[in-house]
Protein backbone atom coordinates (compact mmCIF):
# COMPACT_ATOMS: atom_id res chain seq x y z
CA UNK A 1 0.00 0.00 0.00
CA UNK A 2 2.98 1.68 0.40
CA UNK A 3 3.05 3.32 -3.22
CA UNK A 4 -0.22 4.76 -2.87
CA UNK A 5 0.33 6.47 0.62
CA UNK A 6 2.56 9.10 -1.20
CA UNK A 7 -0.31 10.42 -3.10
CA UNK A 8 -3.05 10.14 -0.54
CA UNK A 9 -4.04 13.99 0.11
CA UNK A 10 -3.86 14.20 3.53
CA UNK A 11 0.29 13.67 3.15
CA UNK A 12 0.05 16.71 0.72
CA UNK A 13 -1.82 18.65 3.95
CA UNK A 14 0.55 17.80 6.54
CA UNK A 15 3.39 19.02 4.64
CA UNK A 16 1.94 22.10 4.83
CA UNK A 17 1.25 22.59 8.71
CA UNK A 18 4.33 24.36 8.83
CA UNK A 19 2.53 26.78 6.39
CA UNK A 20 3.10 30.69 5.94
CA UNK A 21 0.44 32.49 6.89
CA UNK A 22 -0.24 32.93 2.69
CA UNK A 23 -0.26 29.57 2.53
CA UNK A 24 -2.05 28.82 5.29
CA UNK A 25 -4.89 31.47 4.47
CA UNK A 26 -4.85 29.79 1.00
CA UNK A 27 -6.44 26.68 2.69
CA UNK A 28 -8.89 28.24 4.61
CA UNK A 29 -10.22 29.91 1.65
CA UNK A 30 -10.57 26.07 -0.20
CA UNK A 31 -12.03 24.56 3.04
CA UNK A 32 -14.26 27.70 2.77
CA UNK A 33 -15.60 27.00 -0.08
CA UNK A 34 -16.44 23.09 0.36
CA UNK A 35 -17.96 24.49 3.88
CA UNK A 36 -20.16 26.83 1.90
CA UNK A 37 -21.51 23.88 -0.80
CA UNK A 38 -21.99 21.63 2.01
CA UNK A 39 -24.48 24.07 3.79
CA UNK A 40 -26.34 25.49 0.49
CA UNK A 41 -26.82 21.88 -0.06
CA UNK A 42 -27.41 20.19 3.51
CA UNK A 43 -28.30 23.10 5.51
CA UNK A 44 -26.28 24.25 8.43
CA UNK A 45 -26.60 21.64 11.11
CA UNK A 46 -23.64 19.30 11.24
CA UNK A 47 -25.54 17.17 13.40
CA UNK A 48 -28.05 16.19 10.33
CA UNK A 49 -25.21 17.36 7.32
CA UNK A 50 -22.62 14.42 7.73
CA UNK A 51 -20.58 16.51 4.70
CA UNK A 52 -20.46 19.40 6.69
CA UNK A 53 -19.51 17.70 9.67
CA UNK A 54 -16.74 16.02 8.01
CA UNK A 55 -15.60 19.39 6.57
CA UNK A 56 -15.58 20.89 9.99
CA UNK A 57 -13.38 18.19 10.99
CA UNK A 58 -11.22 18.72 8.37
CA UNK A 59 -11.41 22.24 8.96
CA UNK A 60 -9.62 21.94 12.99
CA UNK A 61 -6.85 19.30 11.54
CA UNK A 62 -5.80 22.03 9.15
CA UNK A 63 -6.17 24.58 12.28
CA UNK A 64 -8.58 26.65 10.91
CA UNK A 65 -10.00 28.55 14.31
CA UNK A 66 -13.70 27.70 15.29
CA UNK A 67 -14.53 31.26 14.42
CA UNK A 68 -13.58 31.16 10.99
CA UNK A 69 -15.40 28.32 10.39
CA UNK A 70 -18.74 29.52 12.25
CA UNK A 71 -18.65 32.87 10.09
CA UNK A 72 -18.12 30.79 7.04
CA UNK A 73 -21.20 28.49 8.20
CA UNK A 74 -23.86 31.31 9.77
CA UNK A 75 -22.47 32.99 5.82
CA UNK A 76 -23.61 30.58 3.66
CA UNK A 77 -26.89 30.11 4.94
CA UNK A 78 -28.07 33.43 4.93
CA UNK A 79 -26.36 33.56 1.43
CA UNK A 80 -28.41 34.46 -1.14
CA UNK A 81 -26.67 31.99 -3.33
CA UNK A 82 -24.78 34.83 -5.53
CA UNK A 83 -21.72 33.44 -5.48
CA UNK A 84 -23.05 30.16 -6.07
CA UNK A 85 -20.28 27.36 -6.92
CA UNK A 86 -20.22 24.61 -9.14
CA UNK A 87 -17.75 21.47 -9.12
CA UNK A 88 -16.07 20.91 -12.38
CA UNK A 89 -12.97 18.52 -13.19
CA UNK A 90 -10.34 18.85 -15.46
CA UNK A 91 -7.75 16.73 -16.88
CA UNK A 92 -4.50 16.87 -18.37
CA UNK A 93 -0.73 15.90 -18.80
CA UNK A 94 1.81 17.69 -17.23
CA UNK A 95 5.83 17.08 -18.89
CA UNK A 96 6.82 13.64 -19.32
CA UNK A 97 3.37 12.14 -19.79
CA UNK A 98 2.10 12.92 -16.17
CA UNK A 99 -1.41 12.20 -15.57
CA UNK A 100 -3.18 15.21 -13.96
CA UNK A 101 -7.07 15.42 -12.55
CA UNK A 102 -7.55 18.86 -10.99
CA UNK A 103 -10.95 18.95 -9.44
CA UNK A 104 -12.41 22.71 -8.96
CA UNK A 105 -15.21 24.74 -6.87
CA UNK A 106 -15.59 27.77 -9.63
CA UNK A 107 -18.09 30.67 -9.66
CA UNK A 108 -16.77 31.51 -13.01
CA UNK A 109 -15.95 28.75 -15.48
CA UNK A 110 -14.47 30.60 -17.89
CA UNK A 111 -11.48 31.82 -15.96
CA UNK A 112 -10.66 28.74 -14.19
CA UNK A 113 -10.75 27.06 -17.85
CA UNK A 114 -8.52 29.99 -18.87
CA UNK A 115 -6.39 29.83 -15.95
CA UNK A 116 -5.88 26.17 -16.31
CA UNK A 117 -5.47 25.74 -19.91
CA UNK A 118 -2.29 28.80 -18.84
CA UNK A 119 -0.70 27.01 -16.55
CA UNK A 120 -0.51 23.63 -18.71
CA UNK A 121 0.92 25.14 -21.78
CA UNK A 122 3.01 27.13 -19.65
CA UNK A 123 4.78 23.99 -18.12
CA UNK A 124 4.93 21.93 -21.23
CA UNK A 125 2.31 19.98 -20.48
CA UNK A 126 -1.64 20.23 -22.47
CA UNK A 127 -5.32 20.39 -20.59
CA UNK A 128 -6.90 17.63 -22.46
CA UNK A 129 -10.68 16.36 -22.61
CA UNK A 130 -12.83 15.07 -19.72
CA UNK A 131 -11.53 10.74 -19.54
CA UNK A 132 -8.20 11.57 -21.20
CA UNK A 133 -6.31 10.36 -18.03
CA UNK A 134 -9.53 9.42 -15.13
CA UNK A 135 -8.62 6.07 -16.28
CA UNK A 136 -5.17 5.79 -14.93
CA UNK A 137 -6.52 6.07 -11.66
CA UNK A 138 -9.22 4.39 -9.31
CA UNK A 139 -11.48 6.38 -6.62
CA UNK A 140 -11.01 4.92 -3.04
CA UNK A 141 -12.35 5.88 -0.16
CA UNK A 142 -9.43 7.03 2.48
CA UNK A 143 -9.97 7.90 5.81
CA UNK A 144 -6.62 9.05 7.72
CA UNK A 145 -6.69 7.67 11.54
CA UNK A 146 -4.17 9.35 14.09
CA UNK A 147 -2.30 7.13 15.65
CA UNK A 148 -1.87 8.23 19.12
CA UNK A 149 -3.01 5.30 21.66
CA UNK A 150 -3.64 3.23 18.69
CA UNK A 151 -3.37 -0.46 18.87
CA UNK A 152 -2.49 -1.43 15.01
CA UNK A 153 -3.71 -4.86 15.84
CA UNK A 154 -7.20 -3.74 17.05
CA UNK A 155 -7.35 -1.30 14.23
CA UNK A 156 -6.95 -3.67 11.62
CA UNK A 157 -9.52 -5.78 12.97
CA UNK A 158 -12.05 -3.14 13.51
CA UNK A 159 -11.03 -1.80 9.85
CA UNK A 160 -11.80 -5.04 8.52
CA UNK A 161 -15.01 -5.86 10.59
CA UNK A 162 -16.09 -2.44 9.45
CA UNK A 163 -16.01 -3.45 5.46
CA UNK A 164 -12.69 -1.70 4.63
CA UNK A 165 -10.58 -3.03 1.85
CA UNK A 166 -6.86 -2.49 3.63
CA UNK A 167 -4.99 -0.41 6.28
CA UNK A 168 -1.46 1.04 5.46
CA UNK A 169 0.09 2.19 8.77
CA UNK A 170 2.12 5.06 9.40
CA UNK A 171 4.51 7.01 11.82
CA UNK A 172 1.50 8.86 12.99
CA UNK A 173 -1.07 8.42 10.54
CA UNK A 174 -3.04 4.96 9.41
CA UNK A 175 -4.67 5.11 6.10
CA UNK A 176 -7.53 2.97 5.50
CA UNK A 177 -8.61 2.09 2.30
CA UNK A 178 -12.35 1.43 1.11
CA UNK A 179 -14.58 1.47 -1.59
CA UNK A 180 -16.32 4.80 -2.10
CA UNK A 181 -19.58 3.24 -1.64
CA UNK A 182 -18.70 2.63 2.08
CA UNK A 183 -16.85 5.82 3.42
CA UNK A 184 -19.45 6.92 5.39
CA UNK A 185 -20.56 3.96 6.84
CA UNK A 186 -17.05 2.40 7.66
CA UNK A 187 -16.23 6.33 8.76
CA UNK A 188 -19.18 5.35 11.45
CA UNK A 189 -18.51 2.40 12.34
CA UNK A 190 -14.98 3.33 13.39
CA UNK A 191 -16.33 6.56 15.11
CA UNK A 192 -18.47 4.59 16.86
CA UNK A 193 -15.09 2.50 18.35
CA UNK A 194 -13.72 5.86 19.01
CA UNK A 195 -11.15 6.50 17.22
CA UNK A 196 -9.76 9.93 15.99
CA UNK A 197 -10.02 11.44 12.05
CA UNK A 198 -7.86 13.89 10.74
CA UNK A 199 -9.67 13.25 7.07
CA UNK A 200 -12.34 10.89 5.23
CA UNK A 201 -12.72 11.57 1.58
CA UNK A 202 -12.99 9.73 -1.49
CA UNK A 203 -9.55 10.15 -3.38
CA UNK A 204 -8.26 9.31 -6.63
CA UNK A 205 -5.15 6.79 -6.42
CA UNK A 206 -3.22 6.08 -9.36
CA UNK A 207 -3.23 2.63 -10.42
CA UNK A 208 0.58 3.59 -12.82
CA UNK A 209 3.15 6.15 -11.75
CA UNK A 210 5.62 8.26 -13.85
CA UNK A 211 9.16 8.75 -13.20
CA UNK A 212 11.07 11.99 -14.19
CA UNK A 213 14.48 11.79 -15.59
CA UNK A 214 15.66 14.77 -15.89
CA UNK A 215 16.04 18.25 -13.70
CA UNK A 216 14.48 20.76 -16.23
CA UNK A 217 11.21 18.84 -16.24
CA UNK A 218 11.16 18.25 -12.65
CA UNK A 219 11.34 21.64 -11.80
CA UNK A 220 8.36 22.91 -14.88
CA UNK A 221 6.16 19.98 -13.09
CA UNK A 222 6.65 21.28 -9.80
CA UNK A 223 6.15 24.79 -10.70
CA UNK A 224 2.58 23.23 -12.50
CA UNK A 225 1.47 21.81 -9.16
CA UNK A 226 2.78 24.97 -7.22
CA UNK A 227 0.41 27.15 -9.72
CA UNK A 228 -2.78 25.09 -9.28
CA UNK A 229 -2.43 24.43 -5.59
CA UNK A 230 -2.03 28.08 -5.66
CA UNK A 231 -5.24 29.23 -7.68
CA UNK A 232 -8.35 29.94 -5.12
CA UNK A 233 -10.53 27.58 -7.70
CA UNK A 234 -8.77 24.74 -7.55
CA UNK A 235 -9.69 21.95 -4.65
CA UNK A 236 -7.38 19.17 -4.91
CA UNK A 237 -5.34 17.81 -7.68
CA UNK A 238 -4.15 14.20 -8.26
CA UNK A 239 -1.25 12.75 -9.99
CA UNK A 240 0.85 10.02 -10.97
CA UNK A 241 4.37 11.39 -10.66
CA UNK A 242 6.63 9.87 -8.13
CA UNK A 243 9.84 12.22 -7.99
CA UNK A 244 11.55 10.12 -4.61
CA UNK A 245 12.11 7.00 -3.95
CA UNK A 246 9.67 5.12 -2.12
CA UNK A 247 9.28 5.31 1.70
CA UNK A 248 10.80 8.40 1.71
Amino acid sequence: MNNMSGHSKWNNIKRKKGATDAQRAKIFTKIGREIAVAVREGGADPASNSKLKDLIAKAKSNNVPNDNIERCIKKAAGSDARDDYESIQYEGYGPCGVAVIVETLTDNRNRTAGDLRHYFDKYAGNLGQTGCVSFLFAQKGIIVIENEDVDPDKLLEDCFEAGAIDVNFEDDVSEVFCDTQQLYPVKEYLTGKGYHFLSAENEFVPSTYVTIDDEENIVRMSRLLEMLDDNDDVQNVWHNWVNEPEGE
